[in-house]
């Protein structure tokens, strides 16, 4: 396939997985929406907020087995084309419990694309390109929550939550049909007759093994920044919330290029899991600045913000990647469910778990619990363990 191509397929998948992580992980832009239509709490909001990662956690794992055994594109769009239905519905509801419900099932849909879109990226780049391809598929998450702090807030407080989710079915229902016209299968290694199957990558060695675990503590950093920094603005800050989802845009976008750069960054140094530690110690630092930050009150932590935004979703691209290579292409489908599934276990769990301690106000402590996970993640990222599977 010429070079032109692969890169076409490439940029389908990055729109295919931004499309669905507007709403996946953009309902953070719609609490202020919730609270004000609905008349939630804070933490119930983040329940709502978590509905969509629930679902998409407990078919992670079988939308990867179907991808090995039966191919990315029909996955994708299969996936992506319910989400996009799903989610048109959620006008036609009224209650609290229903939306989380539908929501929760567009994210069991969508999960589709978390596993089946690294396997292209596995199967059409070399080696020595992967991080770049990798980091570039990994910027969907930030491109995803950026269009959603751009549009999100200004369509559920002028429309409602559920109307603003129209916006997202309607990038899915595009991206379903991206992929369809434009995505093909990469090519697939023939086994010789009699030739045994790959062996599990999880047999006899912990190394992948610590890779998710790792992943899974950068992403409460990730999604402490993703979760809070817009109900913080606002509601610490009294900033405007339109105002406040057009900076959050800004940092997201920062975000999308700080994961090609370390794509390219593992490409140089021949190391994915390296360069994904030092990001770990940065974590960790940060999230020990917006503590204090909010501590003192301090008109910097905005600075800081940004810099999160950047710095927690770098790390994405290198894990994913590692744990491509460190599967082969047999197994990369299923050890990337396994591995979204960890992480998004994480990400459930870090919005209410952080909602409860900050109750009204109090954010300091919560970012403090918040820089203790990138310090467990530095001593368990296997960085001596790493090998590539081509």
């Amino acid at each position: 396939m010429p070079d032109n191509r692969r890169w076409t397929i490439l940029a389908v998948g990055v729109f295919a997985q931004a499309a669905t992580c507007s709403f996946l992980y953009g309902m953070p832009m719609l609490v202020p929406a919730l609270r004000h239509h609905d008349h939630l709490t804070l933490f119930q909001a983040s329940l709502i907020v978590s509905s969509p990662i629930t679902g998409l956690l407990l078919t992670l794992i079988a939308w990867g087995a179907l991808a090995d055994r039966y191919g990315e594109r029909i996955v994708i769009f299969t996936g992506v084309g319910a989400g996009a239905v799903l989610l048109g519905l959620a006008p036609l509801l009224s209650s609290t419990a229903g939306l989380a419900v539908l929501l929760g099932l567009a994210g069991a849909a969508s999960a589709s694309v978390n596993a089946a879109s690294g396997r292209v990226v596995m199967g059409w780049f070399p080696v020595e390109e992967r991080g770049l391809a990798m980091g570039t598929r990994q910027t969907a998450q930030p491109i995803g929550v950026a269009l959603a702090a751009l549009v999100l807030p200004t369509l559920g407080a002028h429309f409602g939550p559920r109307e603003a989710l129209l916006f997202p079915a309607a990038l899915c229902a595009l991206a379903a049909l991206a992929v369809l016209l434009l995505v093909t299968d990469p090519p697939r290694p023939v086994r010789a007759p009699g030739e045994a199957a790959p062996v599990s990558p999880y047999r006899g060695t912990s190394t992948l093994a610590r890779v998710h675990l790792a992943s899974s503590m950068l992403v409460v950093p990730q999604f402490a920044v993703a979760t809070f920094t817009l109900a913080y603005l606002v509601g610490a800050r009294h900033w405007d919330a339109a105002v406040a989802g057009r900076w959050i845009f800004g940092f997201q976008v920062a975000g999308a290029f700080g994961r090609v750069a370390s794509g390219v960054w593992s490409d140089r140094v021949g190391s994915r899991l390296r360069p994904m530690q030092q990001l770990a110690v940065i974590s960790f630092v940060l999230m020990a600045l917006l503590s204090v930050g909010a501590a003192v009150h301090g008109a910097w932590i905005v600075v800081i913000f940004a810099v999160g935004a950047v710095v927690t979703v770098a790390d994405n691209g290198l894990a994913y990647t590692a744990v491509a290579e460190l599967a082969g292409s047999s197994w990369s489908g299923r050890a990337l469910g396994v591995h979204n599934t960890s992480q998004n276990i994480a990400a459930i769990a870090t919005a209410p778990m952080l909602a409860a301690v900050i109750g009204t106000s109090h954010y300091t402590w919560a970012f403090a619990l918040t820089a203790l996970f990138p310090l467990l993640a530095i001593p368990l990222t296997p960085v001596r363990s790493e090998t590539v599977k081509k």
